[in-house]
């Protein structure tokens, strides 16, 4: 239990009736979740604002509502608190309310368009394997030390996220290492954390359903950088050419790491097969299993990290030689008749673009590529013909498909796909809006040698359709249909 008072400390107040010296076991921004000695902060959402429940949440017993607009009747018994954004107080009072969980921890937070989930699982696992005990939050698995948690978003919630903190802290964690999307930016789930790193991979086209444009998608990006504090580091990729404006008005440190360019910690890359990586990270020799320039700048951030933290660079070179991809990322199914299967989270035009550039990079002349990959829906619709058009240029053969069509029709999200298409590709580009289908269509095509690609889930081990998630994990389904048909 702790005083509304302290609970409210670095929170932007501009009135408050009633005494803060009231007593408060709970936070919520959900009215359903309000029970005596609650305080109920009045969000507003995309959907659905907070203040048209602040009645309900006084009625289950809410000590204390916070909001940006004062209710017209205010009930004697109720301290009312008013602050002039209720997203970015949550955040604060979670936090106080946690004690500051991210001041206990050594806090990496990674954000960029591609290899976010990469580079925070890489982490944890070199890490652990450095003989520390670790959390991670991430798009894929929320893990504090062994235990994993499902994760639901990229980043969580602010309460939530401060909960998780705190059960690290509890449970001995030294290090946890953080997925921070752009849309917990600009939703201030991420505010009053107190990070000692910051990693910026890259950024391309996505989220502009949420973001609008482009430009607003760098802004988001860059608040995080903006918010770092004088004793941060920030790490950026000097291979993407908005790295500069992520840091230019930091006070953290800067750093930097790049695979093309000069950079404060640079990675060459002396061979790449399907069976891993040979590179050569600041004058030294490390082979991976790891496959394809974006790992190799995945894995150089790792390097980076964990140097800027203190870690010895030999240490740290061994330790990442053994690491394996994380599930879903340029995963590797193999069946019996030769055929290579390729699961990968590709999700956008740029990482597409990315995992075909490596399968074409480490196959031979006479060894094909068939691509499988859809588009999500109640998403941003203006990659979908792009996505097409780069599977097109890019493969031997495609199948465009479903991924979560959620609230849409899969047949018309295709058709969006299909207008990115040339009159040229219509003989290599085949349809079929089952996934499963699609998949055991594009094994049929393939002989010994060739590549299937199955872009667009990952990890995923559902398919959402019209709000009900249905089981399906790609890999599985490919491995599956691989050793069915090319025994």
């Amino acid at each position: 239990m702790k005083l509304l008072k302290d609970i409210l400390y670095r929170t932007r107040i501009e009135q408050v009736v009633g005494s803060t010296n009231a007593a408060i076991e709970r936070i919520t921004f959900d009215s359903r979740a309000v029970v005596p000695f609650t305080a109920f902060v009045a969000v507003k959402g995309t959907r659905s604002d907070g203040h048209d429940f602040i009645p309900q949440a006084i009625t289950q017993g809410a000590t204390a509502v916070i909001c940006e607009q004062l209710p017209d009747v205010l009930k004697e018994d109720v301290t009312y608190v008013r602050v002039n954004d209720a997203q970015q107080a949550l955040a604060i009072m979670a936090a106080n309310f946690h004690d500051q969980p991210s001041r206990a921890l050594t806090l990496v937070g990674i954000t960029g368009t591609n290899g976010k989930t990469s580079t925070a699982t890489l982490l944890y696992r070199l890490f652990r394997a450095l003989g520390f005990k670790c959390g991670l939050i991430s798009t894929v698995e929320i893990r504090i030390g062994q235990r994993t948690i499902p994760s639901t978003h990229t980043t969580p919630d602010a309460i939530r996220l401060n909960e998780l903190l705190a059960e690290m802290v509890a449970e001995k964690v030294t290090h946890c290492f953080m997925e921070v999307s752009s849309h917990s930016v600009m939703q201030e789930r991420i505010t009053g954390l107190e990070f000692d790193v910051a990693v910026f991979t890259n950024i391309t086209h996505d989220h502009l359903d949420y973001h609008g444009t482009f430009a607003n998608y760098i802004k988001a990006k860059k608040r995080f950088f903006d918010q770092l504090g004088d004793e941060a580091v920030a790490l950026v990729n000097a291979d993407d050419a908005n790295s500069g404006v992520m840091v230019q008005n930091t006070k953290a440190a800067k750093r930097s790491y790049a695979v093309r360019n000069m950079a404060d910690h640079h990675a060459r890359i002396i061979e790449n097969q399907l069976t891993g990586l040979h590179l050569n990270i600041d004058g030294h020799d490390v082979y991976t299993r790891l496959v394809g320039e974006f790992n190799a700048s995945n894995l150089l951030a790792v390097y980076s990290v964990a140097t800027i933290l203190g870690q010895a660079p030999l240490d740290v070179l061994t330790a990442l030689s053994d690491l394996e991809p994380p599930r879903g990322r340029f995963q590797v199914v193999r069946g019996a008749g030769g055929v290579i299967g390729i699961v990968d989270y590709a999700h956008t035009p740029d990482a597409l673009k990315n995992v075909l550039a490596t399968i074409g990079d480490v196959c031979s002349d006479d060894e094909r590529v068939i691509t499988v990959v859809g588009c999500g829906g109640d998403r941003d619709r203006t990659k979908r013909p792009i996505m097409a058009r780069l599977a097109a240029d890019m493969s031997h053969m495609v199948v465009l498909t479903s991924d979560n069509p959620r609230s849409e029709d899969p047949a018309a999200i295709i058709q969006e796909m299909r207008t990115g298409l040339t009159v040229v590709d219509q003989p290599k580009v085949l349809v079929n809006a089952d996934r499963q289908e699609a998949i055991r269509m594009a094994v049929s095509m393939a002989r010994p040698g060739d590549v299937v690609l199955v872009a667009g889930k990952g990890h995923e081990t559902y398919q959402e359709v019209n709000g009900v998630k249905h089981p399906f994990d790609d890999a599985a389904v490919l491995k599956e249909i691989l050793e069915l048909m090319h025994k």
